[in-house]
């Protein structure tokens, strides 16, 4: 007989305060319903009227000074900073370095009260970081803006909610899993008169301290999974931002250990590693003894060699790099819409997303659509004018491109026809300089497309990060689908999307994403774009090919943070 009744859970103020929110996401997680806590609007009507200025105000403040909220961290009392804004100005901004031996004995130390508090108040004081961080989205959308680049509206939504959306996914993914694990039974094994009766009482433990190394590009919403995640597994967190992009991070770590100081823990269970360009923090951070799990998000260099090595030493480590994502034209019946939204895909922060559309296949005898059959080269030229169309207004334009985050993204972009030459392709769109109104020293492009044929295999088997797309003309559909397959199998992929009006060749299709083992969309021609995913229902990354070892937020996430340690006796 198995009695899987637990012990009382432990009690907390916030344990009260916060349980409606952790029932509510925990049945949407289940359902893979629609679910968000934090609003994406950035009205006034919506964070306040006053929520504006006020968030442009504290951002203000930070510029040019020293960040003293975090120099109560075990520091060598050196600072550390070279961010400058994509948009143009130098944010001058020092944060104070991180003694490195000092902080991860002092997250060691905080480690067994923060164990012993229980999943369910782990995840209480998490869910109230995450409601701390929401009251100053305003202020992280300008710090996420002029570190990332992002426009400022998605500044705010992916930087802010969204981000903070997907937090809660991870701790609420957490707390299931350990919650699965009952804290005390009484075992019986039927024998010769009286059963075997055993007390097993199941406790669960973090694996060690846990080590995010951050994004430039997206400082906030790719580490918030991996933060919540460990914290609300028990592990302490040291959070290793870009040297481009440390303000986002740095305002989410001192939120958090002022919660953490406020619910009764210590402050170390999160703690900040800045650093300068150039430096080796993350690669020394990565190979410490005390370091037993490393999430990170960028390119694959760096990214193989943390599988490699690290992993070598036995320490978890999850992925995410580059990819090659993928649209896949056979016919549509809403050719506006296809191009409409293909040209929003593509222009959204100027390709600077993970999931980012590059490859488009199209067939060699054209494209069978509502408003007549198109050659590969009108289908080409239309979505070359889409493009263009979308970002013809300026003004308009720079809210939706954003500006280039660096000099590799600068340098394809800003010599298409070099690139396009370089790789054997022809330009179907060459790229074209905006001007922002308010930042004149932003490089912002529109985005390019470059024509190749489908056996020039090196112009579009490698990840080209920003506005830059490949349209590539093959045999026909079936060899679309079975490239698609087999670059992304080889290659990595984050998304992939399908148009067709024929119901085997989307089923064609989807056999060809699950063999890539990569997310598909068919026929996408609205609101929904395949470069965005929804917390609680899509799963970002799937980790079943290169571009990425784990999935946001599934079970593998989060269930090997921890570990179960039985401890049994005689009734």
């Amino acid at each position: 007989m198995l009695d899987t009744a637990t012990a009382q859970p432990t009690t907390h103020p916030l344990l009260e305060a916060h349980r409606a929110t952790l029932e509510e996401a925990a049945q949407a997680l289940r359902d893979r319903s629609y679910y968000s806590r934090y609003p994406e609007s950035p009205s006034p009507r919506v964070y306040g009227e006053n929520a504006p200025q006020d968030g442009q105000a504290a951002h203000e403040t930070t510029i040019n000074k020293d960040y003293t909220a975090l120099k109560d961290q075990p520091g060598t009392g050196e600072s550390v900073g070279d961010e400058k804004s994509p948009y143009g100005p130098t944010l001058g901004i020092r944060y104070p370095r991180l003694d490195v031996e000092a902080a991860m004995a002092a997250a060691l130390a905080a480690m067994p009260a923060w164990r012993d508090a229980g999943a369910e108040v782990r995840a209480a004081v998490c869910v109230e970081i995450i409601d701390r961080i929401n009251q100053r989205s305003h202020e992280m959308a300008h710090a996420v803006m002029h570190t990332s680049g992002q426009p400022f509206v998605m500044s705010f939504q992916a930087g802010g909610p969204h981000a903070q959306d997907r937090a809660l996914e991870a701790v609420v993914a957490a707390l299931e899993e350990q919650r699965r694990i009952p804290s005390s039974v009484t075992w019986e094994k039927p024998a010769k008169g009286e059963p075997i009766r055993m007390q097993k009482d199941y406790r669960i433990v973090p694996r060690g301290v846990a080590l995010v190394i951050c994004s430039n590009t997206f400082p906030t919403w790719n580490a918030y999974p991996a933060i919540f995640a460990s914290l609300a597994t028990a592990n302490p967190v040291v959070v290793k931002p870009h040297p481009r992009a440390i303000l986002p991070l740095a305002l989410t770590v001192q939120i958090a250990r002022d919660t953490l100081e406020d619910a009764g823990f210590d402050r170390a269970l999160v703690q900040l590693a800045p650093e300068g360009d150039g430096g080796t923090l993350a690669k020394d951070l990565a190979l410490h003894p005390a370091v037993k799990i490393i999430d990170y998000t960028g390119g694959p260099g760096f990214g193989t060699w943390l599988e490699t090595e690290a992993g070598a030493q036995g320490k978890l480590v999850y992925t995410e790099k580059a990819g090659l994502n993928t649209v896949v034209v056979d016919s549509t019946d809403d050719l506006k819409g296809m191009l409409g939204n293909l040209a929003f895909s593509f222009s959204l922060y100027s390709g600077q997303m993970c999931t980012a559309p590059q490859n488009v296949y199209v067939p060699a005898d054209g494209v069978d659509t509502d408003q007549g059959h198109l050659s590969a080269e009108e289908f080409t030229a239309r979505l070359g004018e889409a493009i263009s169309r979308f970002n013809a207004d300026d003004a308009r334009a720079v809210e939706i491109l954003g500006a280039t985050v660096n000099d590799d993204v600068r340098s394809r972009a800003t010599d298409v026809p070099a690139l396009a030459a370089s790789l054997g392709g022809s330009v179907a769109l060459d790229s074209r300089p905006v001007t922002h109104p308010s930042y004149p020293d932003a490089v912002i492009r529109t985005p390019a497309l470059i024509s190749v044929e489908v056996d020039n295999l090196r112009a579009y088997t490698q990840e080209c990060f920003g506005p830059v797309a490949f349209v590539i003309t093959t045999e026909g559909t079936a060899e679309s689908l079975q490239r698609f397959a087999g670059t992304v199998r080889q290659h990595g992929g984050m998304t992939a999307a399908v148009y067709s009006t024929d119901e085997d060749t989307l089923e064609q299709a989807r056999e060809a994403a699950a063999d890539a083992g990569v997310a598909l969309s068919e026929n996408l021609t609205g609101q929904v774009f395949v470069n965005q995913t929804a917390a609680f229902s899509d799963l970002h990354g799937t980790g079943a090919n290169p571009a990425a070892n784990a999935a946001y937020s599934d079970a593998a996430f989060v269930a090997n943070r921890f570990r179960v340690i039985t401890s049994r006796r005689h009734v």
